[in-house]
């Protein structure tokens, strides 16, 4: 299929979406916006060339679902609830004294025994607890730890201040949530706090709002592909005049978009092959990714309702938490990104880092946003080397 022939394609799909609407230039801006926003970015893109056939895709796409191991390690369920009544679901995965994993521990730790710690993950916009399906697979057994899902994301349950009172989502409800999941998962103990991008967000607003939990049982942070603030300065690797265009239509689109839930995800379905590449772009950087990898990580966008990708967009331009990084001062922090993150820029990394001077900057070579799939390795290398250097500093502090 040419790229001229795609592109009429999607154009037919969004015109179908119009008359429906009653709309025609709306519906257009949405179906450029859709994609992109469900990738974690905020605006239009050049899309990749698409030369396979649309059948032949999608039965790849099916291969791919079928034979990827991917998000499909479990831990023990359980259930938390928000200061709104909003089910968040968590899962645990405890340390196993079994003999067999010692090999792992020493890979992981070399001499030094595992920490004695509960790490809790926390995972990204329109993503849910599996993205961090390999530092899973690395650790369980080895550290206690928890994943869950963030609200209106994954297994949790939609927001009940937002279907109930139409309240906006806020990167601060996000940090009490996750306080609600400490509470019922990590009752008590030291903690490591793991977040990638609106994961660590999440984590700046449960300092912010509660820095008695950092200061008594935070041991160490990791802040994943994220940022403290200007999100609104992003363009995305896109022009700037292009840019500031869509910043101005984009609020509009997206609550045309959240009411139009039903007619959007039927477009967003019909164009599926469109979104891939654009997925994809936002996602990584190397362009020999695993395609069951990328695959896994439609997945999970796709999944995404579009009226909770709509929700969830404008607490980005309000979150500045950059004041909060001080609670984290004096704690061992790993702050990494990949140096081709077109979602929050490896420069949001590097501003973290100058306000927490003694933490570790890591920047990822030829890695895009989903840096923790994408590298898998050097994430959970550095993870462990985190989780290590937090509790020997832990108990030298108890000393």
């Amino acid at each position: 299929m040419s790229e001229s022939s795609t592109g009429a394609a999607a154009a037919e799909a969004v015109t179908q979406a119009a008359a429906a609407t009653g709309n025609w230039r709306r519906a257009g801006v949405a179906g450029a916006a859709i994609g992109v926003i469900a990738a974690g970015a905020a605006a239009g893109v050049a899309i990749e060339r698409l030369t396979v056939g649309r059948g032949m895709r999608k039965k790849a796409r099916l291969a791919l679902d079928a034979s990827g191991p991917y998000g499909s390690l479990r831990g023990m369920p359980g259930t938390a609830y928000a200061d709104d009544g909003t089910e968040l679901s968590y899962e645990v995965e405890e340390v196993e004294a079994d003999s067999a994993q010692a090999p792992r521990r020493r890979r992981l730790f070399g001499r030094r025994a595992p920490a004695p710690v509960t790490v809790v993950f926390s995972h990204g916009y329109c993503l849910n607890q599996d993205s961090w399906h390999f530092q899973r697979a690395a650790l369980r057994g080895v550290v206690r730890a928890v994943y869950w899902d963030q609200r209106s994301h994954g297994r949790s349950g939609r927001g009940a201040d937002q279907v109930d009172r139409k309240a906006p989502v806020s990167i601060d409800q996000l940090g009490r949530d996750l306080k609600a999941v400490i509470d019922a998962a990590a009752p008590e103990g030291p903690i490591i706090l793991v977040g990638h991008s609106m994961g660590g967000m999440t984590s700046m607003a449960l300092a912010d709002q509660f820095p008695e939990l950092i200061r008594e049982r935070v041991v160490g942070v990791a802040l994943v592909g994220t940022s403290s603030g200007r999100l609104g300065e992003v363009n995305f690797g896109l022009p700037v005049a292009g840019m500031n265009a869509v910043r101005r239509v984009l609020p509009g689109v997206l609550r045309a978009l959240g009411s139009q839930a039903e007619l959007v995800e039927r477009g967003r379905r019909a164009t599926a092959d469109l979104f891939a590449g654009v997925i994809k772009r936002y996602s990584f950087s190397r362009k020999d990714v695993d395609p069951a990898i990328a695959r896994f990580a439609e997945r999970m966008i796709e999944a995404t309702p579009i009226d909770v990708v709509a929700e969830f967009y404008p607490a980005f331009a309000e979150h500045e938490k950059a004041d909060a990084l001080e609670h984290f001062a004096g704690l061992p922090v790993l702050v990494l990104a990949g140096d081709k993150d077109l979602v929050t820029p490896s420069e949001h990394s590097e501003a973290i880092a100058d306000r927490l001077p003694e933490a570790e900057l890591v920047l990822v070579p030829d890695a895009g946003h989903l840096v923790m799939l994408e590298h898998p390795e050097v994430v959970t290398d550095r993870l462990a080397d985190l989780l290590v250097r937090a509790v020997e500093e832990a108990r030298s502090a108890a000393l």
